[in-house]
């Protein structure tokens, strides 16, 4: 429910795509749609050839891939 996201601004959460990407930052925002603003993230993809790990300062995320939120997890570390 949105109650338990709006819980979680201002904290680390992990996200868990469709496909083969994984996200952890700091929530800033979100809107019905669950889009969300994250902060000091960082991105986790899954290849045949290993992990890629990506650090970017913001991200926009659309809800419409959003699979798994974990609120407080680290990532897939």
């Amino acid at each position: 429910p949105l109650e338990l996201i709006d819980r979680c601004i201002g904290s680390k959460i992990w996200i868990i795509m469709k496909g083969d990407k994984e996200l952890t930052g700091v929530l800033r925002g979100f809107d019905d749609y669950v889009n969300m603003v994250l902060e000091d993230v960082t991105e986790y993809e899954f290849t045949a050839e290993g992990k890629r790990v990506t650090k970017l300062e913001s991200i926009l995320l659309n809800g419409n891939n959003i699979c798994l939120l974990v609120p407080g997890g680290e990532g897939p570390e």
